[in-house]
């Protein structure tokens, strides 16, 4: 499945009589408590559980659906938050990930 086959089945489950301002709270709140519930499968570890791919899975698609109303709530496309997050990504670190431009950023660099 593509990123923009994703977001338009994703879409057919959105409340349909919310404002975009609601959609957006409603997504980025819900983001925050899907993204809870994969720690919380994570934490259950510690309590001598064992870990749950299947479940893990399940809530990071629940991200992931928030994410798509998100975006549909802003007019803009998935992958083109992807694209956006890569260039940011690029320009950060263009030799790959390292602490120390981890820690010294440029000014601005969000």
């Amino acid at each position: 499945m593509t990123v923009q086959e994703y977001q338009e089945k994703a879409r057919r489950t959105q409340a349909k009589d919310l404002s975009k301002r609601d959609r957006l709270f409603h997504a980025v709140l819900g983001l925050n408590s899907e993204a809870g519930e994969v720690a919380g499968i994570l934490q259950k570890e510690y309590q001598g559980h064992p870990a749950d791919n299947n479940h893990l899975i399940k809530e990071l698609g629940d991200c992931l659906w928030m994410i798509a109303e998100a975006c549909d709530a802003l007019d803009v496309e998935m992958s083109w938050v992807m694209e956006v997050n890569i260039r940011k990504l690029m320009e950060r670190y263009p030799e790959g990930f390292s602490t120390e431009k981890s820690m010294h950023r440029k000014e601005g660099d969000i």
